[in-house]
């Protein structure tokens, strides 16, 4: 498929998968008149470095595991061939996400124990 057609298909822009090809995160082929081609895997590849890109991980990150994801549920690195650097890579990932989510867990309370004054006070439900 050519790259509107991926475009249409995961919903990113044209600009975007040109720029995913540039940080050799994806590897079409190359048509003779020079367009871009597709193949179906594409859509689970960009599917999945949307998800990878939305919780955090930058594009050098990507780039090293994405080789060794077969979708969102599955790891296809072997751990004999884990890298002392990836390793390192994807525990800073995992300890910047926790901190994410303590923050998130706090700002939570904090705002539900407002509202909840809030609506005590005023007898508002």
């Amino acid at each position: 498929m050519r790259i509107g057609e991926l475009s249409r298909r995961t919903g990113v822009p044209t600009r975007l998968l040109r720029y995913y090809e540039e940080q050799d995160l994806l590897h079409p082929e190359r048509a003779g008149n020079g367009y871009r081609a597709f193949g179906e895997a594409a859509v689970r590849d960009v599917q999945q470095i949307r998800g990878l890109l939305d919780s955090g991980l930058t594009t050098e990150m990507i780039r090293t595991i994405l080789p060794y994801l077969s979708g969102p549920e599955e790891i296809l690195l072997a751990p004999e061939h884990l890298t002392p650097e990836t390793a390192a890579i994807l525990e800073a990932h995992v300890d910047r996400i926790q901190a994410r989510i303590d923050c998130l867990a706090r700002n939570r309370d904090r705002l539900s124990g407002y509202l909840a004054a809030v609506r005590g006070v005023a007898g508002r439900p």
